[in-house]
């Protein structure tokens, strides 16, 4: 680990921890588009010895006009993360807020129900949920993911491909879930599907968490809203992508 002045759109950390890594993958490698990770959740999660450090965002948190940044993500195309301020442009409707627990360093929420086909359903283990952009996939408990793909003509959880696959050409529901107590976020079913594998199949964009107990709200989900992180009161809040 090193220090480094570290500035991200104009905003500069004087004193950044920054890991040096000593070896990549050959997929990363191959990334062009990505030298390197930003972490973004709380510094309280990280290894580095003899103690952690402090993310980018707490960092600067101070400096901002606001202590919040956004992410809005999109599908084929590039996105943006906003430092400082809320961009009215990108997002429709009301923000929902719900508050985080940041015992164990992530953007964590409740998630007590979920809906399928609009059709909304107490879950059995109710793991809380977290905001992650770092993930590609929804990772939601077991009995969600298995009610939903119940759902699907033709899906079948397979241990070759490592998770659900369903014909490309099946419709699929739509699903919600649950940020927070008060409002759920429902995704359409034509945006679920993460990638085609081949032979008319696509492998699903939402899978199972394995029981780990906590719930993942990634890039699949993400992209279809504009995610708000409010370090200063902290909360996180979401509203409809413009």
């Amino acid at each position: 680990m090193g220090y480094d002045q570290v500035t991200i759109g104009g905003v500069t950390a004087a004193k950044q921890a920054v890991e040096l890594a000593t070896s990549v993958s050959g997929s990363f490698i191959q990334d062009t588009n990505n030298d390197g990770l930003v972490g973004l959740a709380f510094g309280t999660i990280n290894t580095i010895e003899p103690r952690a450090q402090a993310t980018f965002f707490e960092n600067v948190m101070q400096q901002l006009d606001q202590p919040v940044f956004t992410a809005r993500l999109r599908h084929n195309a590039p996105g943006t993360y906003t430092f400082g301020t809320i961009d009215k442009s990108e997002y429709t409707g009301d923000i929902h807020y719900t508050p985080i627990n940041t015992e164990h360093g992530f953007w964590q929420f409740e998630s007590p129900t979920y809906s399928i086909g609009g059709q909304t359903r107490q879950c059995t283990t109710c793991s809380a949920a977290i905001a992650d952009t770092g993930t590609s996939l929804m990772l939601l408990d077991a009995d969600i993911v298995k009610a939903y793909y119940a759902q699907v003509d033709g899906a079948t959880n397979s241990p070759f491909q490592g998770g659900y696959t369903y014909p490309c050409d099946t419709t699929l529901p739509d699903l919600g879930v649950a940020v927070g107590t008060g409002y759920t976020a429902t995704i359409k079913g034509a945006d679920l599907t993460y990638a085609e594998i081949g032979r008319g199949k696509c492998f699903g964009g939402l899978q199972s968490n394995a029981g780990q107990g906590i719930q993942i709200l990634g890039d699949v989900f993400l992209k279809q809203f504009l995610a708000v992180f409010d370090g200063g009161n902290n909360q996180f809040g979401i509203a409809a992508g413009a």
